[in-house]
């Protein structure tokens, strides 16, 4: 091993300093081999579904068939289609349903309020990936639609964490899959575009930038749910991480870059903090949309809708202050209110003695599934009739 690299901006302050003191056991710096290593992800992509895109525009009933009843199911289907599904058919010996169930569970008896941290820390936080942004940018619709794609970011997160629903024709399974087939549209249309500055912003939708979301949705997830006042044990947390190994598998990213253990995964986005999560003019724009999204909930809604926005804009932006840290925050160009932050501290503060008493009440947890289950069917009910969203993500391969 080389000489340990200093801390990148992201873990020097916030709630991701904390993390470095509370949640991580010993030195997870890496050093400049371990940050070339990863580096040469960013030029890999997904050639296993990047050659679907352009088959899928005449064998799309064959792809749908083969995602609900399994490749066996599809008389004579492309030789593309079928090598893609005889591999994501091929479960990995590491692979525990046991295990996902129990993640899952975890995941759920978070219900609404883990919404919270996936927008205002996992999404907020990936903008600052400013290589990772170009693809947002470049396909026009996350700045002008924040607020769809923040619901269809949502509502996918939902489908593949509800507990049963990573097996073979199961919703998190397709819509695993769906997304990876999202991403080969995306890469092939920013392939073809010009102005693609490849030495500056590495391939569109590389291995680096999948792996890093799949850290954002469960790593950053789990941590940021903990500032908020909830608690896990140690199994639980390593069983969401099993169940977001699973589910990064499933989409394409290469086995070396799948976190096996916690351990793992703070290494993994430590590394991701230092080579990516520099942010630029792209990361103000997206953020600034993804607070105007959140202003949305006041719409139409006269004087109150004013205080409804102000409420919601304050309140998301002290999350993502409080967790990624005044410089970041700061550059992103997000509300600092300090009265809505002390309320946050506060409500983290109710809820970990709620989730203390939770934990000691035979069949308090139970419940709380139960009750965070019923709470994300609501929320899928309500935005589905909103929004109108195609579970088939077709739009987006349109855009594409």
């Amino acid at each position: 091993m080389g000489e340990r690299l200093p801390d990148p901006e992201l873990f020097r302050q916030g709630g991701f300093r904390v993390a470095s003191r509370l949640f991580i056991e010993g030195d997870i710096r890496g050093d400049e081999r371990q940050v070339a290593r990863l580096r040469q992800f960013a030029q890999r992509e997904d050639p296993a579904a990047d050659v679907l895109a352009p088959l899928l525009r005449n064998s799309r009933p064959e792809f749908e068939q083969a995602l609900r009843q399994g490749i066996d199911s599809v008389q004579s289907p492309p030789e593309e289609l079928e090598a893609f599904f005889r591999n994501v058919e091929a479960t990995p010996y590491w692979v525990d349903r046991d295990r996902l169930d129990r993640g899952a569970r975890a995941i759920t008896r978070a219900g609404l309020l883990g919404l919270f941290p996936l927008g205002d820390v996992s999404l907020m936080g990936g903008y600052l990936a400013s290589r990772a942004t170009k693809s947002l940018v470049g396909t026009g619709e996350i700045e002008y639609k924040a607020a769809r794609r923040l619901v269809e970011t949502a509502t996918w997160w939902i489908h593949v964490t509800t507990p049963g629903a990573l097996v073979p024709g199961g919703r998190g399974y397709e819509s695993a899959l769906r997304v990876r087939i999202v991403h080969a549209h995306v890469r092939a249309a920013m392939n073809r575009r010009k102005d693609w500055d490849y030495a500056a912003w590495d391939r569109p939708v590389n291995q680096v930038q999948t792996a890093g979301t799949l850290l954002l949705f469960s790593l950053v997830y789990v941590f940021g749910t903990q500032l908020l006042g909830l608690r896990y044990s140690a199994r639980e947390r390593a069983d969401i991480l099993h169940l977001w190994r699973y589910v990064g598998w499933l989409m394409g990213v290469d086995e070396e870059l799948l976190p096996a253990g916690e351990d793992d995964a703070w290494r993994l986005l430590w590394l991701l903090a230092t080579t990516e999560f520099i942010p630029d003019d792209d990361s103000k724009r997206l953020a600034a949309a993804l607070m105007k999204a959140h202003a949305g909930i006041g719409d139409g809604r006269g004087a109150l809708g004013k205080v409804l926005a102000h409420v919601s804009v304050a309140g998301h932006g002290a999350i993502s202050r409080l967790l990624l840290g005044k410089t970041n925050a700061d550059f992103l160009e997000l509300p600092d209110d300090p009265i809505a932050q002390a309320a946050v501290v506060a409500a983290a503060g109710v809820n970990f003695a709620a989730e203390t008493v939770r934990r000691v009440v035979p069949g308090a947890t139970a419940l709380q599934e139960l009750i965070g289950a019923a709470g994300r069917r609501h929320y899928l009910r309500q935005v589905t009739k909103v929004f109108g969203l195609d579970p088939t993500y077709g739009r987006h391969m349109k855009a594409a």
